[in-house]
């Protein structure tokens, strides 16, 4: 893969390169990438996610299995009791109104049929590292377990808790997603944004 030159590499950083095989195009968002990898022509092509920048231009990747654009990760903590569980999702929610998330998420306040609770935070996948960046950012702490993860999503929804409270975040968008016809345009070129 051949990429192009790239000034100001710093604010490529969470951004996607994808493969088109032919050629490759830098800066595309997570959310552009999701709806690529949607199309019948852009189904198979390489996601590589730019975790680490120099100022020479180097960049350090990670490859992103192309299934994660479509599957949901989610952190869950766990209390004994309503109160505290009660705490925990009004100060995540709290905090999410103040620092929004890098994704868009959903917080349910949930109780288990064994009496315990959950606060499900759950958000795309592909934004996992940056949802860990942010709670830790947010100093965001409870005093049961907690896990993570894909299965863990799908533990959750398998188990079926009841929904005592549901809150919606939005995304703190930092870069606006191209239009349909930009993002077509946009795999044309060796640098996107």
């Amino acid at each position: 893969m051949k990429l192009p030159e790239i000034k100001n590499t710093d604010k490529y950083i969470d951004l996607y390169i994808v493969d088109f095989g032919d050629k490759s195009g830098v800066g595309f968002t997570a959310d552009e990438v999701a709806e690529l990898l949607e199309s019948e022509k852009f189904k198979d092509v390489k996601v590589y996610r730019i975790y680490k920048t120099y100022p020479d231009g180097k960049m350090e990747l990670k490859g992103v299995p192309n299934e994660i654009f479509q599957l949901e990760a989610g952190m869950f903590f766990y209390e004994t009791d309503e109160s505290s569980a009660r705490s925990d999702y009004k100060k995540l929610t709290d905090s999410a109104v103040k620092t929004a998330p890098p994704a868009r998420a959903k917080v349910h306040l949930a109780k288990y049929n064994d009496g315990k609770f959950a606060v499900a935070l759950i958000f795309p996948a592909e934004y996992n590292d940056q949802i860990s960046r942010w709670l830790l950012a947010l100093d965001y702490k409870t005093k049961g377990a907690a896990e993570g993860g894909i299965e863990a999503v799908k533990r959750y929804y398998a188990d079926k808790p009841e929904i005592l409270e549901r809150h919606q975040l939005f995304d703190q968008r930092q870069i606006e997603s191209l239009t349909d016809a930009e993002l077509l345009a946009a795999t044309k070129r060796a640098v996107v944004r």
